[in-house]
């Protein structure tokens, strides 16, 4: 296996720009596979000449440095097509979440004001809804056909015969240009639009290749979003960096996930939390022994086990990142690894590269002493430009050159963090402060429960109330009492949940963390939970 640093040795040196770092991989041995997506496939010097000409159609099409093209589909080739074409030109792709309504995706488009937009046959519709009004209305190209081509290859290859070979392309784009536009969730509010530079999207991908110590010959299976952070600066930009192999799977599959990675050869697969869940807990007559994963990205404590001893994965990593700050922690692919841990800072496989910092503060944003709680402050060279035409937000998320993350965490002696909870995810209960996903972990890990998600309810005491809402595996039965009676065996009195209701399935945002906003929202939730207090009284 090779280091890191001899893995980013074996191409020419580049600008750092996504073009830039294309044609350095592309020049050695162009036939190499490059990406598979359904029963396409591309190589190094194929994908290369096809960004070339996309840019030329889009360049003739109007797109210009600095405009905005969004996407709104299914994880396919086309993301990374007129991501890597639009870079070409300096100007910006915005990922757009293909289950988004109307209103959603009006947000988004609007705000961004995109000059045109690609989409599938199943997202067409919304988009075009969500687009009517722009000032300058949008074009639309698809990325599917009712026939199952790619038209928007086809598309091009009919107009690059009439028009594009005469359009230039700039030769002024640097890696300070702008590449990508990603919108948050929108929990505290309405969507902010996360802007990162090409710079950063390529350091990004050789930080990944340290990471998981990503090689030339792996095949990196994209399950993830490619609207999602992970997925794109991960998957995509430690492909681009590695010279590796991506295959974009359309959208992840539990019950195919095992058959999938053998049938693709994948190597290397980026999870969260709630994927891992899943695969643990799905029936051991979908894995395929055979498969030849060796590194998974994102496996947490509770999962380990599995991954490791089930499904027989050797290296298994996880670590901390933003849609703002991607890859600021992780556990060290060679050397101690802590489980529960977000791990140490991460760095470059440059060791000459300066990398992250990070500090712990309290609020008034004092450092504090090691193995206190506080907020998580990082100053990164993979860090965002601000977020898009709100400067207002921006300012207000840094402290000088420092990136105020939200997230409570603590640091050891060995300087590993530890992810406590989201600021607002902090339920306030008899004068103390208790994390929410503590109680998720905690009531998660019993034998009956799929899945658990906590929030906070007003108390007739003043400050909040635990409420634990509760998914069970299928065929498994527990009562409420008996939820409480694992949270008092584990945690303080304190902890232990008020009100516990039980549900098919949790819901869960696009990219799979369950949504609290939801749960907090449904007034109906709480009038079916069992209160646990008369119980608790006469203890």
């Amino acid at each position: 296996m090779k280091k890191p640093l001899e893995v980013l040795r074996l191409y020419p040196e580049h600008d750092y720009t996504l073009n830039g770092v294309l044609t350095s991989r592309a020049s050695r041995d162009p036939a190499r596979p490059f990406m598979f997506f359904r029963e396409r496939s591309w190589s190094w010097g194929e994908f290369s000449q096809q960004v070339d000409a996309t840019a030329r159609v889009l360049a003739a099409r109007g797109i210009r440095k600095g405009d905005r093209m969004a996407v709104m589909a299914r994880n396919c080739d086309g993301h990374v097509l007129l991501l890597l074409a639009l870079s070409r030109l300096g100007a910006i792709m915005v990922p757009v979440n293909p289950e988004f309504g109307v209103t959603e995706a009006k947000y988004v488009l609007h705000h961004a004001e995109v000059s045109a937009v690609a989409a599938t046959q199943d997202t067409l519709a919304v988009a075009r809804d969500a687009a009517a009004g722009l000032k300058t209305p949008a074009w639309f190209v698809m990325l599917d056909a009712a026939a199952g081509d790619v038209s928007l290859i086809n598309d091009l290859a009919n107009e690059l015969a009439q028009n594009a070979p005469q359009t230039a392309l700039p030769d002024d784009i640097t890696g300070d240009a702008t590449c990508l536009i990603v919108y948050t969730s929108g929990t505290t509010g309405f969507p902010k639009g996360a802007m990162h530079s090409q710079k950063s999207f390529v350091t990004g991908g050789e930080a990944f290749v340290q990471r998981v110590y990503l090689q030339d010959d792996d095949r990196v299976m994209v399950v993830l979003p490619l609207f999602h952070i992970n997925a794109m600066f991960y998957s995509v930009a430690g492909t681009l960096a590695a010279g590796a192999c991506m295959i974009i799977i359309p959208k992840f599959s539990a019950s195919t996930f095992w058959q999938t990675a053998v049938d693709t050869g994948a190597t290397q697969v980026n999870i969260i939390e709630a994927i891992g869940s899943i695969l643990r807990n799905r029936p051991r007559s979908e894995f395929r022994p055979e498969h030849r994963i060796a590194k998974v990205y994102g496996v947490r404590a509770s999962m380990d086990e599995a991954f490791k001893n089930d499904f027989k994965i050797p290296h298994r990593i996880g670590g901390y990142g933003m849609t703002e700050i991607p890859g600021v922690t992780c556990n060290p692919f060679e050397g101690i690894q802590k489980l529960g841990s977000m791990g140490p800072v991460g760095r470059h496989p440059d060791p000459a590269r300066p990398w992250a910092q990070c500090r712990v503060v309290d609020d008034e944003g004092r450092d504090v002493p090691v193995g206190e709680a506080g907020e998580l402050w990082v100053k990164t060279p993979i860090i965002m430009q601000g977020y898009f035409r709100d400067p207002d937000q921006t300012a207000g998320t840094f402290e000088g050159d420092w990136f105020k993350t939200g997230d409570l965490v603590k640091c050891d002696e060995d300087g590993y963090y530890y992810f406590i909870s989201r600021k607002r995810d902090i339920i306030r209960r008899r004068g103390e402060n208790i994390a929410a996903a503590e109680l998720d972990r905690v009531v998660g890990e019993h034998p009956a429960v799929a899945e658990a998600g906590t929030i906070a309810v007003p108390s007739e005491l003043g400050e909040d109330d635990i409420f634990v809402v509760v998914a069970i595996k299928p065929g498994a039965k527990v009562s409420a009492e008996e939820i409480a009676e694992w949270c008092r065996a584990r945690l303080a009195p304190q902890k232990v949940p008020r009100y516990v209701a039980f549900v098919d399935e949790l819901p869960h945002t696009p990219t799979h963390k369950i949504a609290k906003a939801v749960l907090r929202a449904d007034v109906a939730l709480r009038a079916t939970a069992v209160d646990l207090a008369p119980i608790a009284k006469h203890r």
